[in-house]
């Protein structure tokens, strides 16, 4: 497993790009990982992938050096130890919204994982404007949490705007000052945070903190296959 591997990396400072394929293709998983992507983001909440998908694309990419970071649907237990014992090498668990619900996910990752837990990077997703307010400070006392993840599409959604694509669009400026407050604490904790983000804005992120970067293959073959359409005029 290359959970270890990343969570190294992270704690030495380095950051970590992971890749969102789009599709339920392990080809594509594999493929994106020998161009370079640290981590596939194997989306099980909005995606297809199921649990077979979930084994051979595990396989591929880690014959590739790199990791799969798998989002089960839920919270539920049955299915986040499904996902471990098929081969994620990490798990990035959404709406995660107390310590309590933090720990619980520790705790599942050790029960089904008793002799090799520590080869699973465990990211809890904060995804609502209340948890960043309220419940932030608890979570980061949460041992066994790799990384506290900001997602700014649904944390814009719980603070009243509608759902805007966060590759593709300028977010709303108080959802950014609610990401930067949430990775200020993270950081000010001693903690790793990620986010989501558009190529121009990497850098803006990572000097807020964020060490786990999430970005989607589209704009990747968006932007090239315009360029290559353009030369043909």
């Amino acid at each position: 497993m290359q959970g270890a591997k990343l969570r190294q990396k992270l704690i030495a400072g380095e950051a970590i790009g992971m890749i969102n394929p789009h599709q339920t293709s392990a080809t594509l998983a594999g493929r994106l990982t020998e161009l370079g992507a640290d981590a596939i983001f194997v989306d099980c909440e909005h995606g297809a992938w199921g649990y077979e998908d979930v084994r051979v694309t595990g396989q591929i990419v880690r014959g590739a050096q790199g990791a799969i970071i798998v989002r089960p649907d839920s919270h539920q237990r049955s299915s986040i130890i499904r996902y471990l014992n098929v081969g994620a090498d990490g798990l990035m668990v959404p709406m995660v919204n107390t310590a309590a619900e933090a720990r619980e996910i520790v705790d599942t990752v050790r029960y089904a994982c008793p002799r090799d837990y520590d080869d699973r990077l465990i990211v809890c997703m904060i995804e609502s404007a209340d948890t960043v307010k309220n419940e932030l400070d608890s979570m980061l006392e949460v041992d066994g949490v790799d990384v506290f993840f900001l997602g700014p599409n649904d944390l814009a959604q719980s603070m009243g705007y509608p759902s805007f694509t966060p590759y593709g669009s300028e977010p709303p400026a108080d959802v950014d000052e609610m990401v930067e407050l949430a990775l200020a604490k993270i950081t000010a904790a001693g903690k790793i945070g990620g986010t989501l983000t558009r190529l121009e804005r990497v850098d803006h992120w990572l000097e807020k903190g964020a060490r786990l970067i999430y970005y989607h293959s589209d704009p990747i073959l968006r932007d090239g296959i315009a360029a290559f359409q353009n030369k043909l005029g």
